[in-house]
């Protein structure tokens, strides 16, 4: 069982997932043009929190985690919420091409965990419909000390995130400061909303 396996049932719990969740569900819904007809994708789901916040805005959404536990929760959720259009799915796309098509990709705090950034962000472009959004939540760049681990990355510069995604195929794209993480260690740490749209 991996980290997040061992979490996933009391991931919900925790109050600073959920508010975290919720502040930036209102931050898209704020700055990005959020459509009801759009298909959704959130990348690196875990529970669902950020989707089921936004269960109203998006005609279908696929949850995806590589975390079997995870997606196993999301599937009680989905029956619990009767949201049928919300639809669980376990795979990993960090190394697998994944077949559907989405007007949005969305993530939370997922990309520091991910081994091959430059890989996942081009299935990402690879996935998208013309014009579609890509949105990244996560952490400013940081001295280490959020996560007692190397394999994570430090945060992002999320200039030169944009620089990157501009390089596949996307509009200059742009961000804002949306939350700050408080640690048990007394710290914040503070977490951008990033969007960009594919070019036609």
């Amino acid at each position: 069982m991996s980290e997040f396996d061992i979490k996933a049932r009391g991931w919900d719990n925790d109050q600073r997932h959920v508010d975290r969740a919720m502040t930036i569900a209102a931050g898209m819904k704020k700055h990005i043009p959020l459509k009801s007809g759009m298909k959704a994708l959130e990348y690196g789901s875990g529970t669902g929190l950020l989707s089921f916040a936004l269960k109203d805005v998006f005609s279908e959404i696929v949850l995806m985690d590589n975390s079997q536990e995870m997606i196993r929760v999301c599937e009680e959720k989905s029956a619990y919420y009767k949201t049928p259009h919300i639809r669980p799915v376990w795979f990993d796309l960090e190394h697998k091409d994944y077949p559907e098509k989405f007007d949005i990709i969305y993530s939370l705090m997922v990309l520091h965990h991910v081994t091959d950034v430059d890989t996942l962000l081009n299935r990402f472009s690879g996935m998208l419909n013309p014009n579609g959004i890509i949105v990244i939540s996560d952490l400013y760049e940081e001295d280490g000390s959020f996560h007692d681990s190397d394999n994570v990355h430090k945060g992002f510069d999320p200039d030169k995130l944009l620089d990157v995604l501009e390089g596949k195929g996307f509009n200059r794209g742009m961000y804002t400061h949306c939350y700050n993480v408080k640690r048990p260690n007394g710290r914040e740490y503070p977490v951008f909303l990033l969007w960009a749209e594919m070019r036609t």
